[in-house]
């Protein structure tokens, strides 16, 4: 008599022999699992859990790290367009300042040439006159001598001419 099919009926049944059925096998294998499977996989989801942390945290320090080097970052931009609009400044000023002097100078040199160009029209005009002068009292001698030598002796003539000299010659 077959044991194996207790209460079957038309396509199921429940077999109660545990060589067919493998119950102990299974038994053994689940056993097996239960005893040595926690501490194998829990090590290894020990180790695993450890090296995610682990992970993290240096995520969280490189991330604080980086966060720390930023904030430097932007106190250094900060700083380096401080100092260009300084620059930019100094500059504007330096410019300005250059330009006021070559200004002044400009006018300076200027004033030189008209006090220069004044000086020699002053002494040109002056020289100028005195030719003038010159030329005229030697015209004036010439044209006195032509008209006082008919109407004048030698004598009178030469003591004239002397005299004229004289009066020439302290001037």
């Amino acid at each position: 008599m077959n044991y194996s099919l207790i209460f079957a009926t038309e396509g199921f049944g429940l077999n109660l022999n545990l060589f067919e059925t493998n119950i102990l096998n299974l038994a053994v294998v689940a056993f097996g699992l239960y005893k040595f499977l926690p501490n194998f996989l829990g090590s290894m989801l020990e180790r695993r859990r450890s090296a995610i942390l682990q992970d993290l945290k240096d995520a969280e320090d490189r991330l604080s790290e980086a966060s720390i080097s930023l904030k430097q970052a932007k106190e250094d931009l900060a700083s380096a367009e401080k100092k260009a609009e300084q620059i930019r400044k100094d500059c504007k000023e330096r410019a300005e300042a250059i330009r006021l002097e070559s200004e002044k100078r400009t006018v300076v040199e200027m004033a030189r040439v008209k006090q220069s160009a004044a000086s020699d029209l002053n002494s040109e005009a002056a020289r100028v006159s005195d030719q003038l002068r010159k030329e005229a009292a030697r015209l004036a001698i010439e044209k006195a001598l032509s008209s006082l030598s008919g109407s004048l002796d030698e004598k009178a003539q030469d003591k004239f001419l002397r005299q004229s000299i004289k009066n020439i010659g302290d001037n």
